[in-house]
């Protein structure tokens, strides 16, 4: 009788909010106590503009624009500089997705996620127990076939303009003759010594005397140039044959891993159909499986704008539903998405407004449902990194890529210098049973030869209601990628924020599964909010931050690039 007495209350006094209190009370803008406040690194440039986790990257991408390359030419440079001075995500030993919009309007998708290699079976992470192990995270089981360089020189193939050796060249040198360390890419190191201590190659090529090289040391990596520079001849036959190929193959031997010659000759990248979700008059265009980014994105955003007008930025009334849409979305991710190559997926319904009207009929403004258990039959890692780029004449790419954890699988090939993923975790490794994200995922994704394990990669571009565009978007996170694209969109078209004040703000998740509410902190939210997201049913997790956005945005001189305050990345413009 009490616990009913309680709830009643609890569901009044909600009601009463919801309608009339809290979000009257709140502003378009984070509260003066948000630590990221007016810090978001912000520069304007009225030809291109690149955003990227690495202020060198950066500047990499803007000489390739000054020097009369597009913005396919400025990303595949960015790329391949990343895989030098942004080691923890920036990557030729991972993959990606890429979302490109020419100056005609017209939108590709490229999807060069890795794949699970031929000799990978259902079952390979499971322990005696029947539970998921580590083997999926670290050493050399974990790597799927590397996808980043076959994407990147298929995107210069179909629309770069400058030879793809003008493009490697800066990667080439900065690698060989080294760049100076700052602060945050020591902290990063530092942070992951133990991991990649346990592993030659990779405390050869990361550690100094056993210890994350210290700011203002520079940092060469010969190996990593060879490599570089064997693409920057040989393009695809560089990487995925030659001797690159028999490095990879032989440190797979040596720690018993399963990518073979075959597995590496036989990976290519793919033209995938955009998303295109209408969103207020808008337009986001976003990546088809195999990320389940702008399909989750879509549910989030359709059931979003099915409630009418959005309620105030930081209101009790819009973390509530914020959440309930999020979790409901998340749970038609995990038991619908995989590789629309080796499975069938209802993409049409998923994407549909009637579907977002059924799930906004199974949300209950007064209360917080609880995501049941999942059935599968039907730790969040700063290793993705995403970059912006647009030129002088409006063509845009918005990218991400990812190793999966930060620093991948932790192990680096002997003699090429470049690190492997630990992408097999993002399959359902153990179908119903959490991975290191907290993701509870189904038989759709389950590992098989060959196929693309599920991404939660958002990279996005945005246009206004006249067709013109606005904003090139994403970040890395995890499951959080969407949430938070979804945030710097919605912050930018729902509450009015300029592009460095909607990246700045404070950020919620919810993915269902777990059943917690992460919200920024400490300063994000009014205490006011988060006591009554508690008193009507949710369970509060505060974290210190998620994400780094890079960002364009375009406005009436030219170009605004943004780059998220919480890590350490740069614009770079002219």
């Amino acid at each position: 009788m009490r616990h009913t007495l309680k709830r009643w209350l609890a569901t009044a006094v909600a009601l009463v909010v919801l309608s009339h209190g809290l979000a009257a009370q709140q502003s378009a803008s984070a509260p003066a106590t948000w630590k990221h406040s007016g810090k978001a690194r912000v520069l304007e440039a009225p030809r291109g503009m690149v955003t990227s986790g690495s202020p060198l990257a950066s500047d990499v991408g803007r000489d390739i624009l000054r020097a009369g390359g597009n913005a396919i030419d400025a990303a595949v440079a960015v790329g391949f500089a990343l895989a030098v001075t942004h080691p923890e995500a920036g990557n030729i030993g991972g993959g990606g997705f890429m979302v490109y919009r020419a100056k005609d309007g017209s939108v590709a998708t490229l999807d060069y996620r890795e794949t699970a290699p031929a000799a990978a079976t259902r079952d390979m992470y499971l322990d005696a127990n029947g539970e998921p192990s580590e083997r999926s995270v670290y050493g050399h089981l974990a790597p799927g076939v590397p996808g980043s360089v076959a994407g990147l020189l298929e995107a210069h193939r179909r629309y770069g303009t400058l030879p793809l050796s003008r493009l490697l060249a800066p990667a080439v040198a900065l690698a060989r003759d080294g760049f100076i360390v700052d602060d945050y890419r020591s902290r990063s190191i530092a942070g992951h010594v133990d991991r990649l201590s346990q592993y030659e190659t990779s405390a050869k090529q990361f550690l100094v005397d056993g210890k994350a090289p210290r700011p203002g040391t520079l940092f060469r990596q010969p190996d990593l140039a060879r490599t570089l520079d064997a693409i920057r001849r040989k393009g695809r036959a560089g990487f995925y044959g030659g001797w690159v190929a028999d490095a990879i193959v032989a440190e797979m031997e040596r720690g018993g891993g399963i990518i073979t010659k075959a597995d590496l000759a036989g990976y290519r990248a793919k033209w995938r159909t955009p998303i295109q979700i209408a969103y207020r008059g808008w337009t986001i265009y976003s990546m088809p499986p195999a990320s389940s980014g702008g399909v989750t994105l879509a549910m989030i955003l359709n059931t979003m704008e099915s409630f009418g007008p959005t309620p105030a930025f930081g209101s009790l009334a819009l973390l509530h539903r914020e959440a309930e849409v999020m979790g409901l979305a998340f749970t038609d991710r995990n038991r619908f998405l995989g590789d629309p190559d080796f499975e069938t997926l209802p993409l049409a319904r998923l994407l549909s407004k009637e579907h977002a009207a059924s799930l906004r009929a199974r949300i209950n403004l007064a209360m917080h449902t609880p995501t049941p258990p999942f059935q599968p039959v039907l730790r969040e890692g700063n290793s993705t990194t995403h970059y912006s780029v647009a030129d002088a004449d409006g063509n845009a790419v918005s990218i991400t890529t990812t190793l999966n954890n930060s620093y991948g699988s932790h192990v680096t090939v002997a003699g090429a210098g470049f690190l492997l993923n630990d992408e097999m975790d993002d399959f359902a490794t153990a179908p119903g049973k959490p991975n290191m994200y907290g993701l509870v995922q189904g038989e759709i994704n389950a590992i098989k030869p060959g196929k693309r394990m599920l991404s939660a990669m958002t990279p996005s571009i945005v246009t206004d209601p006249s067709g013109a565009l606005r904003l090139v978007v994403g970040t890395p996170g995890g499951p959080t990628i969407i949430t938070q694209v979804y945030h710097v969109i919605s912050n930018v078209i729902d509450h009015g924020m300029t592009l460095p004040e909607a990246v700045a703000a404070p950020r919620m998740h919810y993915q269902g599964l777990p059943d917690a509410m992460r919200l920024e902190g400490p300063g994000g939210f009014s205490p006011a909010a988060i006591a009554w997201l508690k008193a009507i049913g949710h369970t509060i997790q505060n974290t210190s931050g998620m994400g780094d956005v890079e960002a364009i945005a375009r406005i009436s001189s030219g170009w605004q690039g943004v780059s998220d305050p919480r890590l350490g990345g740069g614009p770079s413009g002219y």
